[in-house]
């Protein structure tokens, strides 16, 4: 669902070789108390497997473990499939991947608006490279795909149904949910149930208004984790599925920084990048080769 774009890409991977990575009866008689006491046990049953409760409660837990381990197979509207693998974290956003495309594997570290992504070759003696997604002082807009994000898009979606208890594909004992939600149910997320703060619902909002439609295959463990959700989601750009594997809440170390000293920013990169250009411009030009078109 996102993805860094850096518009001078091709300078930058001319210049340095870099490459950057880029989830609701008293009295009675005897036969009358039988049946309501029937009814009441199809009562329960019914909310213990109610989409909507079992999502809240689902939510109100993973959040408060705040970490897990992800595997992400994502196959975009250009139809390239491409990976992650590691951990994810949220409220703040984070992420510590190994992004897997058709090109060489490369490690990404996110914290909050900060992404650090690994240099195929140190430059200036530093091997990532940060980017802040912020701008103009305002937090940057994306979706994370971490497991409380997809909870929080379900949150109070009347449209989710319970499909049943089943075994995952990995053999995961899980209560299996499906849903198939518009634009407007996406926006209108978590107003029934209050379940998220009003920061982090605001900032869902802006993430998911561009989704025309999403269709999602959720599972919930035993233990009350998300530990697969399978998503068809659609935009101006096209159809992207994704599929999520989740494990290891609570359990997984917390994202951290590469060492500053082991960082350049893509400011500085770019600065660097354009040196280097100039200087191959000029000796292509004292050698009457014409130099480089740096202005195209």
């Amino acid at each position: 669902m996102h993805n860094a774009v850096l518009t001078r890409a091709g300078i930058a991977v001319a210049g340095t070789a870099l490459l950057v990575g880029g989830l609701t009866a008293c009295g009675g008689d005897k036969a009358g108390e039988g049946a309501a006491q029937a009814d009441g046990g199809r009562t329960a049953d019914a909310k213990a497997h109610s989409p909507v409760e079992a999502v809240k409660a689902s939510y109100l837990k993973t959040v408060a473990a705040k970490f897990a381990k992800a595997e992400l197979s994502i196959v975009g509207s250009d139809g390239r499939t491409k990976g992650q693998s590691g951990s994810k974290g949220w409220y703040p956003a984070g992420h510590d991947l190994i992004l897997k495309s058709e090109k060489p594997d490369t490690r990404s570290v996110m914290i909050g608006d900060v992404i650090y992504s690994q240099l195929r070759e140190p430059v200036e003696g530093k091997s990532w490279m940060s980017m802040d997604l912020a701008k103009d002082g305002k937090p940057g807009v994306r979706l994370n795909d971490d497991p409380a994000e997809y909870l929080a898009m379900l949150l109070g979606q009347e449209k989710l149904t319970h499909v049943g208890p089943e075994k995952t594909a990995d053999g995961i004992d899980a209560e299996h949910y499906r849903g198939s939600l518009t634009n407007e149910d996406l926006i209108k997320a978590d107003e029934s149930t209050k379940a998220m703060s009003e920061a982090n619902r605001r900032h869902l909002r802006e993430s998911v208004k561009h989704i025309t439609a999403f269709e999602v295959d959720l599972w919930i463990g035993k233990d009350g984790y998300p530990v697969r959700a399978d998503t068809v989601s659609t935009d101006a750009k096209g159809t992207t599925r994704t599929t999520a594997k989740f494990s290891d809440f609570g359990a997984v170390a917390p994202v951290q920084a590469p060492p500053a000293d082991q960082v350049i920013s893509f400011d500085d990169l770019m600065k660097e990048t354009d040196r280097k250009l100039k200087e191959a411009d000029k000796t292509l030009r004292d050698a009457g080769l014409g130099g480089l078109d740096l202005d195209s």
